[in-house]
């Protein structure tokens, strides 16, 4: 969903800028830009770890162009974000609506009313999202 993700290496909370992939079939070490999403088997770098990578005697290291600056959010993340809580919202209403001889589902237990608001903060709501006017 876009959200900045930290170097993998142990005690460092600098944000990730690179991923690195081993292709073992070749002796190979891939250091390239920040894969959108987080794989199990690769490994995301900060500038200063993927600037000191070494690779094991014999294996190659190949760097692919990138930025060392982490990805700013962009719009497609905040849609991203609205799709997955209209999901939510959507999954939520559909339980509600079930017949009585409906297979049981999972009972959705959290709330998606927004937070209540002082008066006078010119509030509106449009179904679960809240809008806040000038």
């Amino acid at each position: 969903m876009g959200t900045l993700r930290q170097c993998t290496r142990s005690a460092c909370r600098e944000a990730a800028v690179a991923t690195l992939t081993y292709v073992y079939a070749d002796s190979t070490a891939v250091l390239g830009p920040l894969a959108t999403f987080a794989e199990p088997h690769c490994y995301d770098l900060c500038a200063k770890h993927s600037e000191r990578l070494t690779a094991p005697l014999g294996w190659e290291v190949i760097h692919l162009a990138r930025s060392d600056k982490p990805p700013v959010p962009g719009p497609d993340d905040l849609l991203a974000l609205a799709d997955a809580v209209r999901e939510a919202a959507n999954a939520g209403q559909e339980a509600e609506t079930e017949p009585a001889g409906a297979p049981a589902r999972r009972e959705f237990r959290g709330t998606l009313e927004p937070p209540a608001h002082a008066p006078g903060t010119g509030t509106g709501r449009r179904a679960h999202l809240r809008i806040l006017r000038d």
